[in-house]
């Protein structure tokens, strides 16, 4: 699948992204983790878990390259 293709290279690179949820909140951290339904987001100390729902948008810091392994 295209996500989670998408949200593993985010997380191994660790880039910095910013989150855009439905409700025009702007969220910044790194991808720490994510499942089925959720994406945990992480900054500094602190870290955040978004349901994947909420998310309208992610944009990385840098270009994230996605290639197929197999």
């Amino acid at each position: 699948m295209i996500q989670d293709m998408f949200l593993k290279q985010l997380r191994d690179s660790e880039v910095e992204v910013m989150m855009f949820l439905v409700n025009g909140i702007k969220l910044v951290g790194r991808i720490k983790r994510f499942d089925q339904y959720t994406v945990q987001l992480a900054r500094g100390a602190g870290t955040q878990i978004v349901y994947k729902h909420a998310i309208s948008a992610i944009n990385p810091a840098e270009p994230a390259e996605l290639t197929d392994p197999a």
